[in-house]
């Protein structure tokens, strides 16, 4: 009887194995057990290693001057194994299959490593489908109401879909809306996030200003498919040339 016990646990055992080894692949075993913010750590200290040799220059991808500010500097991993400041690319990174780019912020005065939400450009990607096809049939974008100067929510019936698109926030985890402005070029609406932020973390921000680094500084994540938005009476609000 305990021959058959044993027995039937040794197979449990090993099923168990071989499904947990089913229910994570490869880019969420061994590589990625390390939380984002210790290999938020590593990076950091590898980029600071390379700025110490190189004079201040830090290791990012060129990009075109029109690109928006958080996701202009990317990190170039490949500079950093060159020089042996880092083994290997963090596993959660991009470049090795994960869900993260690794940028930085205020590159030329004190450069911090932070994280671009891949999953984020994804929905807003599936979204953008739907309002390219509508836009083939109608050329004009699927307005809806307005909320800012140039700046409107979708219409989400035209498109096909039964409500709002949202975004799941990084900061939150509040259902954040998907708007467009007046080129139908796709954003996610972080007002949400920003008037909590305003209150949670001290600040000098004034009207006028890019009040988007309340989440960036304080944050590992970067807002990174956003208008610029400001404050005023303080509450967050869209930055326009008129502010």
């Amino acid at each position: 009887m305990k021959k058959h016990t044993y027995f039937f646990l040794f197979i449990l055992v090993m099923c168990m194995t071989v499904l947990s080894g089913c229910l994570y692949p490869d880019n969420e075993l061994a590589k990625n057990q390390a939380s984002y913010e210790e290999q938020i750590e590593r990076v950091q200290s590898a980029v600071d290693q390379y700025r110490e040799v190189t004079n201040g220059l830090v290791p990012v991808k060129t990009k075109e001057n029109e690109t928006p500010i958080f996701r202009k500097y990317l990190i170039d991993f490949v500079l950093l194994k060159e020089r042996g400041f880092l083994s290997e690319i963090p596993g959660n990174a991009f470049e090795n299959g994960g869900i993260y780019q690794y940028a930085l912020i205020t590159p030329e005065d004190n450069p911090r490593v932070k994280l671009i939400d891949l999953q984020l450009a994804e929905a807003i990607r599936s979204v953008n489908l739907r309002v390219n096809t509508y836009r083939n049939e109608h050329l004009y974008p699927p307005f809806g109401e307005k909320v800012a100067k140039d700046v409107y929510t979708i219409d989400y019936e035209k498109i096909g879909l039964d409500s709002m698109p949202t975004i799941e926030s990084p900061y939150s985890q509040e259902m954040l809306p998907i708007i467009m402005d007046e080129d139908g070029k796709l954003y996610i609406d972080y007002r949400i996030d920003l008037n909590q932020a305003l209150q949670m973390y001290q600040h000098e921000y004034k009207e006028g200003d890019d009040i988007r680094y309340l989440l960036a500084e304080n944050t590992p994540f970067l807002p990174a498919y956003s208008l610029p938005y400001t404050i005023q009476d303080g509450e967050p609000i869209f930055l326009s040339e008129e502010n």
